[in-house]
């Protein structure tokens, strides 16, 4: 899925970069994409692919944490400590 995307995006910006079609249609394209950034569907499943990302890795620190050198685990313990349970540095919302 992420070759895809990738590819899908790579499509997007060669067609901007290549189009003949002018200001206009440049205009036009950056417009739908406007729109579909701003959907607010399209940012609930970003927002929702963030969390679950964050299960993910939570979960696979979990695993691996006791493999982990003492230095790495003992940073992590650090930086959770300093960014606190509710604090969100991502940008994103929880609304």
């Amino acid at each position: 899925m992420r070759y895809r995307l990738t590819f899908v995006c790579g499509l997007a910006v060669g067609y901007v970069l290549g189009a003949r079609a002018g200001r206009e249609r440049y205009e036009q394209l950056r417009k739908s994409a406007q729109q579909v950034t701003r959907n607010p569907a399209v940012r609930n499943a970003a927002e929702s692919a963030v969390q679950t990302g964050r299960e993910v890795a939570a979960k696979a620190a979990g695993r691996v944490g006791d493999r982990l050198p003492g230095s790495v685990t003992e940073r992590v313990r650090s930086l959770r400590e300093q960014r606190g349970a509710e604090q969100d540095d991502w940008g994103t919302s929880n609304t």
